[in-house]
């Protein structure tokens, strides 16, 4: 069996004795991959320094090889919070407003992709799989065809795919359009997503597709698929029936003194909607009186790229909103919004899925969203609460059951959460077992299988 190199811009490193678990679970999958099959993990260390790694570091754990390098502090400044978060995540996520371009943040995000490869290429062996992940790494595969490697690339973009009409937008997009066309396969989380990636390529190139869905391009063939990531259902469900019964989800359960829980669980992030969802709990309030005193709205939203300037000004505007909800609506034995800036782990958070009468996943744009995967899961079959999530998510294509909503609709979705408190146990089960039904069949397992045996198929078809 061919050996399974993972690339990503972090790695998730072995724990120490008794830490709990705090990655997500797209991490735990792809750890779980390498630990299932052995192999080699590549990324960045975390670390920055005055330059750049030329060489990585190599750690063992298992079966598994882990190999990082450092970034220096212009070139992580350039390739992380300028191009990847400042370009090219507001491209992905629709927001053209919001996207900010200099050529020399390019160039840094070239050099960065040039190092990862230059560190890569003497670790690769002849047969290697290598499974890039994410829009931080989009010029690997070319700067390592450049450097030789003749091994079966293929990219899995995690994020939403735009239109040509704004991925064109891009200043120097042809940059990035050729580098995928060094690529194996590339897979997407939606047919959307594929479609519009698809789009693209045929119109720059003016190639053709295959009736397998591959782009025919003069160089090689690029299959491009729409593959949605799934979740451990099983795991999950484990872990929230066993959390259920910790100290924290006591806590948890004592402090709401009866009242039904809206739960939110979003990394702070302008594209997770995160305050039209305030607004609409508010209008919740405003609208449906006889919810005041008896629901509790948690919002966790641990600080992300606090860098960026766009991020610090979503985390001011959350605070205003959530300092006017609690001043509007407040009573003195009640805070109506509970709004935490601070991570919790897995096992936690399962615990509070399993609680939450209402999980919010309201998302202007998403690739997937396994919060709301995982909310499902995490529910108890007897009395399962509502997840209210948004057809922008990539998660809306499979849940279809959920209540589907707008999130640009504040009004619309401050019902949608009153219909989730209000809905009767026939209808809450019948729709929570309606979407355990895509969960539970499209696993993490059976995605990485899915897509590695695309990749290990376009290795036999080239070698033939």
């Amino acid at each position: 069996m061919a050996r399974l190199v993972i690339v990503s811009n972090r790695i998730m490193l072995p724990r120490a004795h008794g830490e709990r678990e705090r990655a997500g679970g797209m991490a735990v999958a792809l750890r779980d991959a390498l630990r299932a099959r052995g192999g080699l993990w590549f990324g960045w260390s975390g670390e920055t320094a005055d330059a750049t790694s030329t060489a990585a570091k190599i750690a063992q754990s298992g079966r598994i090889q882990f190999a990082t390098i450092d970034l220096g502090r212009a070139d992580h400044d350039q390739y992380y919070n300028r191009f990847s978060n400042g370009t090219l995540w507001p491209l992905l996520h629709y927001r053209l407003g919001l996207l900010e371009f200099r050529q020399e943040s390019l160039d840094g995000y070239l050099r960065v992709n040039e190092a990862f490869s230059h560190a890569l290429r003497p670790l690769l062996r002849p047969d290697d799989l290598v499974w890039v992940h994410d829009y931080h790494l989009i010029p690997l595969a070319a700067s390592l065809r450049k450097h030789g490697a003749a091994n079966r690339i293929g990219l899995f973009l995690h994020t939403s795919f735009p239109p040509p009409a704004l991925f064109t937008a891009l200043p120097r997009y042809e940059v990035l359009a050729d580098a995928l066309t060094a690529y194996d396969v590339v897979g997407l989380q939606t047919e959307d997503d594929r479609a519009n990636l698809s789009s693209v390529m045929t119109t720059h190139y003016r190639c053709g597709t295959t009736a397998r869905g591959e782009l025919d391009l003069p160089t090689r063939r690029v299959l491009l698929c729409a593959m949605p990531v799934g979740i451990d259902a099983a795991a999950m469900a484990e872990m929230a029936e066993t959390a259920s019964a910790g100290s924290e989800q006591r806590r948890l359960v004592d402090s709401l003194v009866g009242r039904q829980l809206i739960l939110g669980v979003d990394r702070l992030d302008y594209s997770k909607g995160l305050p039209q969802r305030f607004e609409a709990y508010e209008r919740l309030l405003s609208g449906f009186a006889e919810h005041r005193s008896r629901v509790t709205f948690m919002q966790i939203a641990p600080v992300s790229r606090g860098e960026v300037r766009q991020y610090r000004e979503l985390r001011r505007d959350l605070d205003r909103l959530a300092g006017r909800i609690n001043g509007r609506f407040a009573e003195f034995d009640w805070v109506p919004v509970r709004y935490l800036n601070r991570s919790f782990s897995r096992q936690t958070l399962a615990g509070f899925y399993r609680h939450a009468r209402v999980g919010l996943v309201t998302p202007l744009r998403d690739g997937m969203n396994l919060v709301a995967k995982e909310y499902v899961a995490a529910q108890n079959a007897g009395d399962p609460g509502v997840l209210v999530l948004s057809r922008f998510a990539g998660a809306a294509h499979e849940l279809t059951d959920a209540l589907l909503v707008n999130p640009f609709d504040v009004d619309a979705m401050g019902e949608a959460i009153h219909r989730a408190l209000t809905m009767s146990l026939a209808e809450r089960q019948a729709r929570w077992r309606a979407m355990m039904r895509p969960i539970t069949t499209n696993t993490a397992v059976a995605w990485q299988e899915t897509f590695l045996k695309l990749l290990q198929n376009a290795a036999a078809a080239t070698a033939a």
